[in-house]
Order: structure tokens, then C-alpha cells, then sequence
């Protein structure tokens, strides 16, 4: 590991983690059908865990999650799950069998994510002259001296972030080969980037799916609160359609607005995924639309089931209840704290809609399995 100065690329919170056991009766609406919707995925999770070392660290503190935080904890259910058959009533069996239900004491706090799906070109040509980069090269990451994970470069024996937004916009990366795609427009970059894993449709109707490769190591800048700062949009407005709106609406401005956040993406290409699913999360399982979520890693560990009771809004806006059976399987750079989670809404239009309209509080409770035994 390198040692380096530097500022951590995620954020974490001190507050810890407050559980409370519930009982099954108290989580509204819950079913067998629910139970059922995430048996395949959980079934995928087993077969990650199996191929991990016992005492691998999935999330989380030992003295706050009693159970479920390295990948031996999984064995008892995992085993049990291989010979439970895919009807509602033996899924719900099984979970109300191996899991058991704490309530986050913490007030939760519900926002959306999805893969943006765009339109390209495997050249620059006409449209298509905002370049989508590889990581470079020497692009690399390492540890600081308090613990904390950077992204940068060595350069004359010092370690920094790499080229800014601004420097890439200029050319600092032009002509060494990095170019995977050319996009429409910088707007269509950044909410790829903001994402993290998007779908480029070709002229030819063929569709290349590319993932997070890498960040340039500069500090993260929300572009909503520059709009806010400078009058342009209502801080109650921010939403990431009107943001989108604004920047197409202002051309002449836009490029200076997005170089505020001088943080910068990196993608590789994704191949072999299936049309149906989504990106690969952080436990290399492709994501499902309305039943994965992103969480801190730091308070709650990855894999475990996580049962959510929010608002969700439609496609148009409209906004009801939302009650439902997720797993956690996915991190993000601004997801920090007990309670706090990112659904992963799908892609395309609809899901680009309903995951820039939801910032919803609600109540969160995990289900951690039971100890091997």
C-alpha cells in the first residue's frame, strides 16, 4: 500500500448504526410474493460469497451488526437457500427462518439512481464530439497516511489528483488512445459520470454497456448547488431533470458550469452482461431495477436483505407508498450514514425520471442472517 497526504475519496459518517429486532408483523405489507422477488439475486450473492476467504469483510462493525458481516457468516443460509424451492410460500419460510429483522433507529433517507442510456458513436463524427475516456494509464490509487483511499498520480516524486475536469476538457487526455465513445453532448458525460455505468446506443442500433473504471481524484462538486449559489435554479428545483433542462437551455454556459465539479470519471467497456439486468454492483452482480440498493459500506454490509418503507414517485411525478424487500449491493461516493440508501430505479427515460425525482425519508429495516449453526 502507498502512503500519501491526501483527502478521502467517500465520505463516512461517525454516527454508529442503531438496531433494533422487530418482529415479521411489523414490517407493512410484507409477503410471501416479496420474499420471492429477491430469492434469485440472494441465490447469486451465495455463489459471490462461497468463492471469498470466511473472515472477508462485507461492511459494517462487528459490535453493531450481530451477524452477517464477513462472508462465513453466510454459510448456514446460503446452504439452506440451495434446496429451497422458488414458490412465495417456501421463500418466505425460509427468510422468516434464516433472518432476522432490526429496525434502523436512524430516520432513513431514500434517493434514486440508474443507467443512463445515451447515444454515441465509435467515432467522432458529426454530433458525436464529446470523447467518453478509459482510465488512464497512470492513474492509480492508494492509501493516505490517516487511512483513506485517494485517487491521483505520481508526478515528480509527489503524489496528486490527476488532470481536472477543466485540463480533460482542454485536451489533456486527447491522442493517447483512451476514447472508448464519443457522446452527443458534455451534458450526456456527466450524468453517465454522476451514474457510474450507462448503455451507448450506436448509429447501427448496437448498444455498448460501460462501467466506473476510476476518478480523477479532485474533490466532488454538486452542480446543483453552483446553480443554487449563482440564482439560476431554486434550491427547492434541483432535481436532475431541471438541471439537465438548464444546461441544454444554456449552451453558452454550460461547459464553465460543469468544470465547477473538477471531479472526473473513468469508464471501461462491460461485455457479456445481460440485456435484462443492470450493471454489475459492488458485489459483481448485475443490479436489479426496484430491489437493489446502494448503502454505506461502513455501517451495514453489503449482501443483506434490507426491507424499505418510503414514498416513490412515477414516471410523472406522482408520488405513493413504497414498501418492498431489496438487497444491499451497490456503494456510492454520497451515500453516508446509518439509514441512508440510493435505488437503483433501471434504465432509460423512465427510470432516469423517477430516480431524479426521489428524495423521500421513510423508515429501514435489515434483515441480517443467522449465524452458521
Amino acid at each position: 500500500m502507498l502512503l500519501v497526504a491526501g483527502c478521502a475519496e467517500q465520505p463516512s459518517s461517525n454516527e454508529t448504526l442503531s438496531l433494533t429486532p422487530v418482529a415479521y408483523e411489523a414490517l407493512t405489507g410484507w409477503s410471501g410474493a416479496e420474499a420471492l422477488s429477491v430469492l434469485s439475486s440472494l441465490r447469486a450473492e451465495c455463489r459471490r460469497f462461497a468463492t471469498l476467504p470466511p473472515q472477508t469483510h462485507l461492511g459494517g462493525s462487528a459490535p453493531t451488526i450481530p451477524n452477517g458481516s464477513r462472508a462465513g457468516d453466510w454459510a448456514g443460509a446460503c446452504g439452506v437457500l440451495a434446496t429451497t424451492p422458488d414458490d412465495a410460500s417456501s421463500a418466505q419460510r425460509y427468510l422468516q427462518a434464516w433472518f432476522v429483522p432490526y429496525r434502523v433507529e436512524q430516520d432513513a433517507f431514500y434517493s434514486g439512481y440508474y443507467e443512463p442510456q445515451v447515444f454515441g458513436s465509435p467515432t467522432r463524427q458529426g454530433a458525436f464530439q464529446t470523447p467518453l475516456y478509459a482510465r488512464p494509464t497512470d492513474l492509480v490509487r492508494a492509501r493516505t497516511t490517516a487511512g483513506s483511499w485517494v485517487s491521483g498520480r505520481w508526478q515528480d516524486g509527489r503524489f496528486s489528483p490527476h488532470f481536472s475536469r477543466a485540463e480533460i476538457d482542454q485536451g489533456a487526455l486527447a491522442g493517447k488512445g483512451l476514447e472508448l465513445a464519443w457522446l452527443r453532448s458534455p451534458e450526456d458525460l456527466f450524468f453517465l459520470q454522476i451514474q457510474g455505468s450507462g448503455r451507448i446506443v450506436m448509429p447501427d442500433g448496437s448498444v455498448m454497456r460501460v462501467g466506473y473504471s476510476g476518478r480523477n481524484g479532485h474533490p466532488y462538486t454538486p452542480i446543483g448547488h453552483v446553480l443554487v449559489e449563482n440564482g439560476d435554479l431554486a434550491a427547492h428545483d434541483v432535481t436532475m431533470v431541471n438541471i439537465r433542462n438548464w444546461l441544454a437551455a444554456h449552451p453558452d454556459q454550460a461547459r464553465s458550469i460543469l468544470e465547477k465539479n473538477a471531479n472526473y470519471v473513468f469508464f471501461k467497456r462491460l461485455e457479456g452482461l445481460d440485456a435484462a439486468s443492470g450493471a454489475p454492483g459492488a458485489l459483481g452482480i448485475g443490479l436489479t431495477p426496484g430491489r437493489s440498493i446502494a448503502i454505506d459500506r461502513n455501517v451495514m454490509p453489503l449482501g443483506v436483505p434490507v426491507w424499505v418503507e418510503t414514498r416513490l414517485p412515477d414516471a410523472q411525478g406522482q408520488v405513493g407508498d413504497w414498501r418492498h424487500l431489496v438487497l444491499a449491493q451497490d456503494i456510492g461516493t454520497d451515500i453516508a450514514g446509518p439509514g441512508r440508501a440510493d435505488l437503483f430505479t433501471g434504465w432509460g427515460p423512465a427510470a432516469e425520471a423517477v430516480a431524479g425525482g426521489l428524495r423521500e425519508s421513510g423508515t429501514m429495516t435489515v434483515l441480517l442472517p443467522r449465524p452458521p449453526a
